[in-house]
């Protein structure tokens, strides 16, 4: 696995993007930057397991690598099953296809993957039993969560899931800065150095717009999601589950 050394020089200065640098390192950054997203990918597993139904659709909005692609292709149960694995970086959708290429030719599986290219914004929701979004609706922008949101929920059939993972932001400023604190201890455990994490920060911050649990919780309310519940937490990272 190549690690991850983009913060080490000046190159990493500018706004972070999800190009060809990122694609080349990018399971090594998620492994080392975001404490539980092993847990979230199998439990993703575990959940496409227990909610996708024959003959319908699951998307994987923002699919990167595809992980979770991965995950949900391994969990499913039920025949005549397609994943829709969509994602506007072409660095990632290029890795992305390579990687769902190898696993078709190693494990012939039953569930067909498409790997689309676009903006999730504009891609079409329909007869679907399971939506995820690991990590994805933090780098929209905020006026278009909510809308993103009601299409996801528009779109799949009554008692879907939705898997919505994101880092937030505390509502108590003293315990926001512990929690900030503890992740980057997380990072220097992980053989990030203080100039690597300083510079990762400044590379994020107005790319992706982190929110409360509460206003994550009360935007799935308004979409339509019947319940929502908080499944994991890691310090600033949580995964949401929310039934439609």
């Amino acid at each position: 696995m190549p690690e991850d050394k983009i913060y080490r020089n000046d190159e990493g200065a500018e706004p972070f993007r999800f190009n060809d640098k990122v694609a080349a390192v990018f399971p090594d950054m998620l492994r080392r930057s975001i404490p539980g997203y092993t847990a979230s990918l199998e439990a993703i597993g575990s959940l496409a397991a227990r909610y996708v139904r024959a003959g319908t659709n699951c998307y994987d909005l923002g699919c990167s690598l595809g992980a979770a692609t991965l995950a949900m292709r391994q969990g499913i149960r039920e025949p005549c099953c397609r994943i829709v694995a969509v994602d506007v970086a072409p660095a990632m959708i290029a890795r992305c296809q390579e990687i769902i290429a190898e696993d078709d030719r190693l494990s012939a599986p039953e569930t067909d993957v498409d790997v689309v290219a676009s903006d999730i914004r504009d891609i079409e929701i329909v007869n679907a039993s399971m939506v995820v979004l690991n990590y994805t609706l933090q780098f929209l922008g905020v006026d278009d969560r909510d809308e993103l949101l009601r299409r996801v929920a528009r779109g799949l059939n009554k008692g879907g899931l939705l898997v919505l993972s994101e880092k937030v932001v505390d509502e108590n400023p003293a315990m926001e800065d512990l929690l900030v604190e503890l992740h980057h201890e997380h990072k220097r455990r992980n053989d990030y150095s203080a100039l690597e994490i300083s510079r990762k920060r400044a590379a994020l911050e107005e790319v992706l717009i982190p929110e409360t649990v509460a206003t994550h919780r009360e935007r799935l309310k308004r979409a339509g999601f019947s319940d929502s519940a908080v499944w994991l937490r890691y310090f600033n990272f949580v995964s949401i589950i929310a039934i439609r």
